[in-house]
């Protein structure tokens, strides 16, 4: 990373059958509100972070955990002189899909955090565990025993059991609006068109869109943008085709806002998923 304050590792642990990993010290870095399609929890290893969650500030210290659900718009950045030491899990919730079955909760229905910052010494010292062995090469036999302990005492304890909310359970024109800023990423359509496409005004359907998915429609298409380089880079690409490919103004452009949102630069991540 940027000089000996700050420095970064992602690596996708095998052991675990994929999940991204990340050990990171940062001091400057700030993330912009991004998303993530998976969970993510992290252990506070030194330092304090803060950040923006559900609409309210949160400050995670050390030995605490930060929790974060699928999809949920976050922020991030220190909150102390010296910045913030931490270790974090990124699991989708195909990685989860076993663990879920142990519990009983099919993927029909996703568990669900309802606190930001946890605070369970117990449980932070099995994460903070697991992700040592993760980091040192242990035998995926114990890395995969620690996963599946850690992964039910987290659950057991603190998820609620909440509906997995499906695309047709937003108003049909938010639906609509996201089918086709999808399927537009490189050449996004305009606000009016978007609005028209939908039949409704466009201040109408800011506000409809906003209270939908928690963000005006050029946030979401960047978040999109994001999540679609994240699978194109762990396929291969080079970032220059990721940037040209998904509309990006250029690498530059693509770098800036993935590191950004994610923490590494984009040739990084993609490293991290050859190795």
């Amino acid at each position: 990373m940027n000089g000996p304050q700050e420095n970064a590792r992602l690596w996708a642990a095998r052991g675990l059958g994929g999940v991204e990993l990340l050990h990171a010290r940062y001091r400057r870095q700030r993330f912009a509100p991004h998303v993530h399609e998976g969970y993510v929890f992290t252990v506070i290893e030194r330092g304090a972070q803060r950040f923006r969650h559900r609409g309210a500030e949160h400050l995670a210290a050390t030995g605490s955990m930060v929790l974060i659900n699928p999809d949920e718009l976050h922020t991030g950045a220190t909150a102390v002189e010296e910045g913030w030491q931490y270790r974090g899990f990124y699991p989708t919730l195909a990685q989860l899909a076993p663990v879920f079955a142990e519990l009983g909760r099919p993927l029909d229905a996703t568990p669900a955090f309802a606190t930001s910052v946890l605070q369970d010494p117990q449980v932070s010292a099995a994460f903070s565990q697991l992700h040592r062995l993760a980091d040192g090469d242990a035998e995926a036999l114990e890395q995969q025993t620690v996963w599946r302990e850690a992964l039910l005492l987290l659950f057991g304890r603190h998820a609620r059991l909440g509906a997995l909310v499906e695309p047709g359970h937003e108003p049909l024109a938010v639906q609509r609006a996201r089918e086709l800023l999808g399927a537009r990423l490189q050449h996004p359509p305009s606000l009016e068109e978007l609005a028209q496409a939908v039949g409704l005004s466009p201040f109408h359907f800011l506000r409809v869109f906003r209270r939908a998915t928690g963000l005006p429609p050029h946030a979401w298409l960047k978040q999109q943008r994001l999540t679609r380089a994240q699978g194109l880079l762990r396929a291969g690409w080079a970032p220059l085709e990721v940037a040209l490919q998904l509309g990006f103004a250029d690498q530059s452009h693509l770098n800036r806002q993935f590191k950004q949102a994610y923490g590494v630069a984009p040739g990084a991540y993609r490293r991290a998923w050859q190795s």
